[in-house]
């Protein structure tokens, strides 16, 4: 039986992380995302966890590292300058195939940026950030109910494929609030016999990140690369608005997706033939999914808070052939309904245009 409560989406991503057994938070205090750290620090000696403010981002990212490397589920968060100065940290996570949870609440850049809600981080999310080949394992929420229980899932992807892994939300996302059915505490952790509990009458285990013999870093790279295809081919998540004949397909993520929600029902109320691709697993992305589509629609709209970081992806996944626009607000710009929807319009008629002229 699930609790149904109304909450702010930084308090429900930290009741999920409560829920999912993460008994370790370590972390430096940066808006947009406070409210997490504050309910944590509330919540963690309730259920016997430790609650650290360090004193720095990096500080933070590598208290991680400790808390990862004992078996500990453990967390920090922060916001885009704070997350930043963990991508070192970052990379020595995935480099000792430790999971541990790192929350971006993103904000306006590049630099200091400011407090709008903006998606100016999905390159620096994706592409691991740091330093090395390596990946996260990145999740996009678009609710309230989504932080709850994406980061549960989370915690949860990051156990079973000895990865770190990100949620990536934004400022709307932080701080509205909406109603949340809260998961029973029924989380079930693995062992972890990997971890470094101390010899305790067998061989001393080594986690570590520096490979010195010749050939050794070439084998871990390739190794953690066929790990990486595992994630690709089985925790691809996605929700799709489809219908039969369509003219166009918009792709979008996290808070975006629900203006543009809304303007496939305007578009639809018009008569338009329109469909909705939302990624939820930012990485692995659903390429595979929008490749498919997009060979029987041809026209694809991406609409992104930013200058078009996601619209990368997209090109990339379409079947050749397939026009593709952007439709981007960065800085702090939100894309109305409205505005998407005389985008949709634009797009559906040029094209028709386009296909008039070449027969």
């Amino acid at each position: 039986m699930r609790d149904r409560r109304m909450m702010r989406g930084s308090i429900a991503l930290a009741e999920g992380a409560v829920t999912a057994g993460c008994r370790y938070y370590f972390g430096y205090p940066i808006t947009p995302q406070n409210e997490i750290s504050e309910r944590l620090a509330v919540r963690l000696p309730e259920v016997g966890g430790v609650f650290i403010q360090a004193e720095s981002e990096i500080a933070s990212i590598n208290m991680v590292l400790g808390a990862a490397a004992a078996g500990a589920r453990c967390m920090t968060s922060s916001s885009g300058p704070g997350i930043s100065l963990m991508q070192e940290g970052l990379s020595f996570l995935a480099g000792s195939e430790l999971p541990a949870l790192v929350v971006n609440i993103m904000r306006i850049g590049p630099g200091l940026g400011g407090l709008a809600a903006c998606q100016g981080d999905y390159w620096q999310a994706t592409r691991g950030g740091g330093h090395g080949d390596y990946r996260l394992i990145v999740l996009a929420p678009n609710s309230v109910q989504e932080m709850h229980d994406l980061t549960i899932k989370a915690f949860q992807l990051a156990d079973q494929y000895r990865n770190p892994a990100m949620i990536l939300a934004d400022a709307i996302l932080g701080q509205m609030m909406e109603p949340v059915s809260l998961a029973p505490p029924e989380v079930e952790i693995p062992a972890k016999p990997w971890a470094l509990t101390g010899a305790k009458g067998r061989s001393p285990q080594l986690i570590k990140s520096l490979y010195l013999a010749d050939g050794d870093m070439e084998k871990h790279n390739w190794r953690m690369y066929e790990k990486y295809q595992r994630l690709q081919e089985a925790e691809v998540l996605v929700e799709q608005d489809l219908e039969e004949h369509m003219d166009l397909i918009l792709v979008s993520f996290g808070s975006c997706s629900r203006m543009v929600n809304s303007a496939v029902n305007l578009a639809r109320a018009r008569g338009l033939k329109v469909g909705h691709i939302r990624p939820i697993t930012l990485y692995p992305f659903p390429g595979g999914i929008i490749r498919e589509i997009s060979r029987r629609v041809g026209k694809v709209l991406t609409v992104e808070m930013n200058t078009g970081q996601m619209w990368d992806d997209v090109r990339l996944s379409v079947h050749p052939g397939c026009q593709c626009r952007l439709l981007a607000r960065p800085g702090g710009g939100i894309p109305a309904p409205r505005q998407i929807l005389s985008e949709i319009e634009n797009f559906i008629k040029v094209g028709d245009i386009f296909a008039k002229s070449v027969r």
